[in-house]
């Protein structure tokens, strides 16, 4: 890989983790703008070694298969429970799916990270709604079970 080719696809990643991160931060959650581009960027990072070390021979999934695992340890860490409420699974799905994308910027899928990004915008930003809307439905039909 040349260097002009290591750079854009690091920028590429980079636009992606900021897109990501920036949606994440303005709903105010934990894993907001820095720790999202970090996961995207580090990913990216890690697949472009993998792919520089198996130019000749070797397999370049096999550094890839453990970034996933490093973010499902990442992600676990950011999951935690109050009293009977699970909390961060959304930004625990959110940082997984920024490490997927960063390995598909590194590995030159632009138009994929492109479609990667938007797709885990909408399901953050305009989902949002509709899960807090039957989050509340749920929480009425609780409340009208313990009257009846």
């Amino acid at each position: 890989m040349s260097h002009q080719e290591f750079v854009i696809r690091l920028l590429c990643a980079l636009v992606a983790g900021l897109l990501i991160g920036f949606e994440r931060g303005w709903h105010h959650k934990s894993a907001g703008l820095r720790t999202n581009t970090l996961v995207v960027v580090g990913s990216a990072l890690y697949v472009m070694l993998s792919i520089n070390l198996t130019q000749t021979e070797g397999d370049v999934t096999r550094i890839i298969a453990q970034v996933v695992t490093g973010i499902g340890f990442l992600g676990a860490g950011i999951i935690f429970k109050e009293g009977i409420n699970v909390r961060g699974l959304t930004t625990a799905a959110t940082v997984w799916c920024s490490s997927a994308i960063g390995c598909m910027a590194a590995a030159g899928y632009y138009f994929e990270t492109l479609a990667g990004t938007i797709v885990v915008l909408i399901v953050n930003y305009f989902l949002m709604p509709v899960d807090k809307r039957l989050s509340e439905r749920n929480k009425e039909d609780e409340v009208n079970e313990e009257v009846h």
